[in-house]
């Protein structure tokens, strides 16, 4: 399969938050690149298309828009600051 990311993803598994309007949300974190992230939630809940995704282990917090939704697996691009 042809590789179509600006940055190449490395495979994680990290817990992570999905942060917006005072709400916030479990994750886990599974690959992760300067670009972008694939995540996956507990439940298939509603959640806006831009949020902060945040990995509190590492101190680290991205605001981010979703680029592809996939049942319980998402897509992250990452956003200027």
């Amino acid at each position: 399969m042809d590789e179509h990311r600006t940055s190449p993803r490395h495979r994680v598994l990290k817990a992570g938050t999905i942060e917006f309007s005072g709400g916030v949300l479990p994750c886990t974190v599974r690959n992760l690149s300067d670009s972008g992230a694939a995540i996956e939630v507990n439940s298939p809940l509603w959640f806006p298309d831009r949020f902060v995704l945040a990995i509190a282990s590492e101190g680290w917090r991205r605001p981010c828009r979703v680029i592809r939704r996939n049942q319980r697996r998402i897509g992250v691009a990452f956003e200027k600051a």
